[in-house]
Parts: C-alpha cells; sequence; structure tokens
C-alpha cells in the first residue's frame, strides 16, 4: 500500500488540479488531499472556506476512482514545526507531490521523497485566473469540474467575491 500527499489551496479547485490528481493515482493506491490555508476565507485570493473546498475536491474526485482523504490544514506560521503539523493532522504517507519551492524543501529536510507535479495549461488552470475572470465577469466555468461550478452557484462564490473586492473607501 503506498500512500501520497497533495497539497493546495484549492481556491477553487480547478482542471490543472484534477489531470495531476489523475497523473498521481497512477502512482499510488491513497491519495491524501491536504487544503492548505485551510484557517482563510473570504478573501479575493482566498475566497472559499475550508468545507466548501473540501466539497469540491471530494465532488470532483469521485470521477477517479481512488481512495482518497481530503483533510483542511491550517497554517502554523512556524516553517520548522511545518512537516510536524501536516503529519500530525493526515494519515501516514511515503511520497508528497508539490511544486512549491519552500514546501519541497521543507518535506526534504524532513527525510519525505518529494516528487514534483506536472503543471497542466498552467495560464488558464490557475486560480489567480479564475478567480479573475470571476470578478470581471468572464466565463470561468469551463476550467473547473462540473461538481466545482455547481458548488459555487449554490453558495453564490461569484458574489461573494465581487462583495469582498469592494472597497469601503467613498
Amino acid at each position: 500500500m503506498r500512500r501520497g500527499l497533495y497539497l493546495g489551496r484549492f481556491q477553487p479547485y480547478h482542471l490543472g488540479h484534477h489531470q495531476v490528481l489523475k497523473e498521481i493515482a497512477r502512482e499510488v493506491d491513497e491519495i491524501i488531499i491536504g487544503i492548505g490555508s485551510a484557517q482563510k476565507s473570504h478573501e479575493i485570493e482566498n475566497p472559499f472556506t475550508a468545507g466548501e473546498r473540501v466539497l469540491m475536491v471530494s465532488g470532483a474526485l469521485e470521477e477517479i476512482g481512488i481512495k482518497h482523504y481530503v483533510i483542511p490544514i491550517e497554517d502554523i506560521q512556524r516553517n520548522s514545526l511545518w512537516v510536524a503539523h501536516v503529519k500530525s493532522m493526515v494519515p501516514s504517507f511515503e511520497i508528497a507531490y508539490t511544486n512549491n519551492p519552500l514546501v519541497i524543501e521543507l518535506l526534504r529536510e524532513a527525510g519525505i521523497e518529494v516528487k514534483q507535479s506536472p503543471l497542466f495549461q498552467r495560464g488558464n488552470y490557475s486560480g489567480t485566473e479564475i478567480r479573475r475572470r470571476m470578478l470581471v465577469g468572464d466565463r470561468w466555468e469551463h476550467f473547473v469540474p462540473d461538481k466545482v461550478v455547481d458548488i459555487i452557484h449554490a453558495i453564490d462564490g461569484e458574489k461573494r467575491l465581487i462583495t469582498i473586492a469592494q472597497s469601503d473607501q467613498a
């Protein structure tokens, strides 16, 4: 049994994440998806709650058919303790997948095997681009799985993002 860890903020979960997880599923028996910065929500860069992101990821992963766990992980702001914090929050794992240079370094220093995941059409499949499109009223739905579209519409996520982006300055 080989279990892998994949970390992301998933603001929102998009087809780039989806493709990466399909690739990871070929290499491991189970995937732990860590929802990073779980304490953040209702911000321009982090508009969705941890619970909403869990629903997005879980709903989208139903089609992959691999055993997975989706676990929110709050930031602790102490890099030297971060790996121990993550390990205390998730099931044991043998390999981690990330492209974040700091996370790679922290995991490797802790003796954990790390593999960089491929990026798929990063210009389109990025949370930043999807949130930008939502803010200006451009189409964004084709960059995320259908279940994610349903969840964002159900919570009126576009309206939330537009509202929190407004200034209270006259």
